[in-house]
C-alpha cells in the first residue's frame, strides 16, 4: 500500500465550487402622496423584493463511521472507525435559499403657521425566508445502513445496506433511502414609529438658529425554525433547536445649527451644530450620545471642519435571534505541514493539540459554525474628525479639493472572527493560552479541525484612523461639460482587541482569511464628459497592496500588487423622461490575484471582481 500523500490523495474541491453564484432578484415600488389641505400632505410607500439564490458546495462528509467486523462489508476482520467518508456518488450539495421582503410606510406632513416642518409616519416591513441543502445525510438511517440486523441486500427492501468502504460503492437505493433535502425558515419584522419637527427658532447677528427634534419607536423580531431533522439532531450537521426573540427602542433627539460669526475679517461663517439623542432598549438599558461639530468659513476659497461624537449600537436581531448553522468554510489551519515549519511555537502548540508530526491539512476547508448570538451586549464608540475644504475659485472655478483626518474607537465591537484568524492567532500564543483556542476542537484520531465556532462576539476594542482625500470638478471644455469625482483612502491604523487587555490583532494592510481587505490605500474616481444630451463616464477602482493576513513572507500569495479596475459607460438622453446606455465593466479583464488564505476562486471575493470583462446595456424611462 502507497503511503499517504495530501497531494495525491486529498478530496480536491475545486470542481464543486463556483466563483460566482446565480441570483435572480424582481423588485417592485409604489409612491404616493395626495394633499389633504393647503398645509398637510398624505404620503405613502410600498417596497416589495423577491430573490432566489442558490450556491453548490463540495459533497458532505459522514464522520466517525463504527463498523462492526461482522459487517459483511468490512473486509479487516475487526471492529473499525471511519473518520472521513465524502459522499461523492450524490455530487455536490445544492444550497438554495428564497426571500420575500416587502415594506410598507404611510404618514402625513406639513407646516405650521410659523413655517415649522412637521411629519409623523409610521412603517412596517417583514422579511421571510426558506433556505436549504440537498443531499444532506439522516444519520440514523446511516447507522441502519450498516446494521445487519435492520437493513437488508434484498433488492426493494425498505432499509438497504450500504457499503461504505469503496468509493463509488453507494448504490441509488442506499443513496435515497440516507439522503433528505433540509429546508430551515426564518425572517425578520421591523415596525417603527416617527414624528419630527424642524424649523427656525430665532435670529443671531450671524443668522438664523435652526432645529430639528423627534421621537421614535421602533420594534424588531426575528426567529427561526430550522428542519425537523435538524432539531432533532439527526441530520449531517450540528443540532440546533427553534429561536425566536424581539427588541423594542425609544429614542428622542434634538439638533440645533447655531451661527456664530459671519462677514468678518477670517470669518465668512462659523456656525456650530450639535445633537443629542436618548435612547430606552428593553433589553439593554438606557443610553446618551452626542456630536458637536464646527464648520469655519476662513473665505469663499477656504474652509475648515471638524466634528466629535459618541455612539451605541445595540446587536440587531439577526445577531442575537439568526440561528445557528454550518458548512464548510475556507480556512487555513496553521498546523498543516506545521512539523517542517521552523517555527518552535507553532511546532510545540500543535503537537500540545495531539495534532501528528505529518498531519496535512484534508482539503481547504473547515466545518465551521456561524450564526446569530443570544449573548451579545450593546457596542459604544467615539468618533471625531478634523478637515479642511479648499476652493480656489479664482484659480480653477468648479474646483474643490477636501481632506479628512478620522479617527474611530469602538468598545465591545460586535464582530465575527473568521475561523482562519482564531487559529492563526490561538497557534501563535504561548502554550495555547488565547482565549479562541476554546473555539475549536480537534479529532483524537487525526488531528483535523472538527468544530471551529465564528460566531459573532463582542471584541475587546476596535481603533481605526486614517485619512479621506477627495476631488470634485465641475466645468467645461468648450461646448462640453466635464465633471470629475476622485476619493482616496489612506488607512493608517485598524487594530482589534479581541478582549480586553488582550494583543491586538493588525488588520490595516492586510487581507484574507475571511476577514476582507483593509488595504494602506484605496480609491475611485469618476470622469464624465457631455454634450448635447450624450455622455460618455469612466471610473477607476483602485485598491492598494496588501499582505495576506496568514501566510509566511516569502510564500506564494504572500502579498498582493495594487490592482485597478477601469469602467466605460456611454448613455444616450432620448428625451427628459428616457435613457439608454451601453458599457464595459472591468474593460482590460483584469484578473483578481492569488492570495494563500482565499475565500474561493483561490482570491479574497469579498474584495476582487471574479467576473472579467463584461458588457451591458440598460433601459429606463420614466410615466
Amino acid at each position: 500500500m502507497a503511503p499517504y500523500s495530501a497531494a495525491k490523495h486529498n478530496f480536491n474541491s475545486a470542481p464543486f465550487l463556483n466563483a460566482v453564484s446565480p441570483v435572480q432578484r424582481v423588485s417592485t415600488a409604489f409612491f404616493a402622496d395626495y394633499d389633504l389641505t393647503d398645509n398637510i400632505e398624505a404620503f405613502g410607500e410600498f417596497l416589495y423584493t423577491f430573490r432566489k439564490s442558490n450556491q453548490i458546495a463540495t459533497p458532505g462528509t459522514l464522520r466517525n463511521l463504527s463498523i462492526a467486523a461482522s459487517n459483511p462489508t468490512n473486509p479487516t476482520g475487526q471492529d473499525i472507525v471511519l473518520i472521513q467518508r465524502r459522499l461523492a456518488e450524490p455530487g455536490p450539495r445544492q444550497f438554495f435559499q428564497e426571500t420575500d421582503t416587502w415594506q410598507g410606510t404611510f404618514g402625513l406632513r406639513g407646516k405650521l403657521s410659523n413655517d415649522w416642518a412637521w411629519e409623523v409616519a409610521g412603517a412596517f416591513g417583514r422579511n421571510t425566508a426558506i433556505d436549504g441543502s440537498t443531499n444532506i445525510a439522516n444519520l440514523e438511517r446511516v447507522r441502519n445502513s450498516i446494521d445487519p440486523s435492520k437493513c437488508s441486500v434484498t433488492v426493494g427492501a425498505a432499509i438497504p445496506c450500504a457499503d461504505y468502504l469503496g468509493a463509488g460503492d453507494l448504490t441509488p437505493e442506499v443513496l435515497d433511502y440516507i439522503l433528505f433535502t433540509s429546508r430551515d425558515r426564518g425572517g425578520n419584522e421591523l415596525a417603527t414609529v416617527t414624528a419630527d419637527l424642524n424649523g427656525s427658532l430665532f435670529n443671531l447677528p450671524a443668522g438664523t438658529v435652526s432645529f430639528a427634534t423627534g421621537v421614535v419607536y421602533r420594534k424588531e423580531k426575528g426567529w427561526r425554525d430550522p428542519d425537523p431533522l435538524t432539531v432533532l439532531g439527526i441530520a449531517n450537521t450540528n443540532q440546533q433547536d427553534p429561536i425566536s426573540g424581539s427588541t423594542t427602542a425609544k429614542e428622542a433627539y434634538l439638533e440645533l445649527s447655531v451661527p456664530i460669526l459671519a462677514g468678518k475679517p477670517f470669518f465668512e461663517a462659523l456656525t456650530l451644530d450639535g445633537a443629542v439623542r436618548y435612547s430606552d432598549y428593553n433589553l439593554f438599558g438606557s443610553d446618551w450620545n452626542y456630536k458637536a461639530s464646527l464648520d469655519w468659513m476662513i473665505s469663499d476659497s477656504f474652509r475648515l471642519r471638524g466634528t466629535y461624537g459618541t455612539g451605541f449600537r445595540i446587536p440587531n436581531v439577526p445577531e442575537l435571534y439568526g440561528g445557528v448553522s454550518e458548512g464548510n468554510l475556507t480556512t487555513t489551519d496553521p498546523c498543516s505541514r506545521y512539523s517542517t515549519s521552523g517555527n518552535a511555537t507553532l511546532i510545540a502548540n500543535c503537537q500540545a493539540s495531539g495534532v501528528p508530526a505529518n498531519y496535512v491539512q484534508l482539503g481547504t476547508t473547515i466545518l465551521t459554525t456561524v450564526g446569530g448570538n443570544e449573548n451579545l451586549k450593546p457596542e459604544s464608540s467615539t468618533t471625531w474628525t478634523v478637515g479642511t475644504v479648499i476652493s480656489p475659485k479664482g484659480l480653477v472655478p468648479g474646483l474643490s479639493l477636501t481632506a479628512d483626518w478620522f479617527d474611530i474607537k469602538i468598545k465591545d465591537a460586535i464582530r465575527a472572527i473568521p475561523g482562519s484568524t482564531k487559529l492563526s492567532i490561538c497557534y501563535a500564543s504561548q502554550n495555547l493560552s488565547h482565549p479562541f483556542c476554546d473555539d475549536f476542537t480537534r479529532s483524537p484520531l487525526t488531528g483535523e479541525v472538527t468544530f471551529l465556532s465564528a460566531q459573532p462576539i463582542n471584541t475587546g476594542r476596535e481603533e481605526m484612523n486614517g485619512l479621506d482625500l477627495g476631488l470634485v470638478y465641475a466645468g467645461g471644455i468648450g461646448s462640453v461639460n466635464i465633471s470629475l469625482d476622485v476619493n482616496l483612502t489612506y488607512l493608517n491604523k485598524y487594530v482589534v482587541l479581541p478582549f480586553p487587555g488582550g494583543d491586538p490583532i493588525d488588520f490595516d494592510g492586510f487581507i484574507g482569511g475571511g476577514n476582507g481587505g483593509y488595504p494602506k490605500w484605496r480609491g475611485y474616481g469618476v470622469l464624465t464628459a457631455e454634450k448635447d444630451g450624450v455622455s460618455a463616464t469612466w471610473s477607476t477602482q483602485w485598491i492598494g497592496k496588501a499582505t495576506d493576513f496568514n501566510a509566511a513572507p516569502g510564500e506564494i500569495g504572500y502579498s498582493t500588487p495594487n490592482v485597478f479596475y477601469h469602467n466605460l459607460q456611454v448613455a444616450f438622453k432620448i428625451d427628459e423622461k428616457t435613457r439608454f446606455q451601453v458599457g464595459v465593466d472591468n474593460v482590460f479583464d483584469r484578473k483578481a490575484p492569488y492570495i494563500q488564505s482565499f475565500t474561493d476562486a483561490n482570491t479574497d471575493t469579498m474584495t476582487y471582481d471574479l467576473l472579467g470583462r463584461r458588457f451591458y446595456v440598460g433601459f429606463r424611462t420614466a410615466f
